[in-house]
């Protein structure tokens, strides 16, 4: 794998007490961004009470991480980090039946974590997370439990799939 940490062209940065995550729709071939206006075009909703500093960094379209035979590797969206938190986030605007959506969304987050794990974030960040949002299906499915679980296992990182992101202290 090849890759440089994605630079400042590449991050957002903002403290507002709510805030939404984009992607706009293929082809636009732009990267995921945070938004504090035109809700309806948020696909993630970012609650942020106690006004850290956010940063989001955009992933696709803006990290080339490539496989070993010099493909490009699946990403997630992006990534918020604030104070000692990493929150990794693939964005979804499908209605699909199934949850076929949620296994190529966890591949995506699955690919991603195990690249900037082996090289930009071992120690920066105790409390690890993931977050599968789609604006088409924003309700929590209780019955990926198990899923969630076993993402933890292989990860370190609390999986959740659903519309809303909290920023919570500590």
């Amino acid at each position: 794998m090849s890759s440089e940490f994605p630079g400042p062209e590449c991050q957002d940065h903002t403290d507002s007490a709510l805030f939404g995550l984009c992607d706009d729709p293929h082809p636009s071939g732009r990267r995921a961004y945070a938004y504090t206006k035109e809700e309806h075009r948020w696909i993630a909703v970012v609650e942020n009470p106690h006004r850290f500093a956010v940063t989001f960094t955009a992933i696709d379209n803006c990290a080339d991480i490539r496989r070993a035979d010099g493909k490009m590797s699946k990403r997630c969206d992006g990534m918020l980090t604030y104070a000692v938190t990493v929150i990794f986030v693939e964005l979804k605007q499908r209605r699909d039946k199934g949850s076929e959506w949620i296994k190529t969304a966890e591949l995506q987050l699955k690919q991603t974590i195990n690249y900037f794990e082996r090289g930009y974030l071992l120690n920066e960040y105790p409390k690890k997370k993931a977050c599968i949002a789609n604006s088409e299906q924003p309700r929590f499915r209780s019955s990926q439990m198990e899923r969630m679980e076993k993402f933890y296992r292989e990860t370190g990182y609390v999986l959740r799939i659903e519309g809303t992101i909290r920023l919570v202290e500590g």
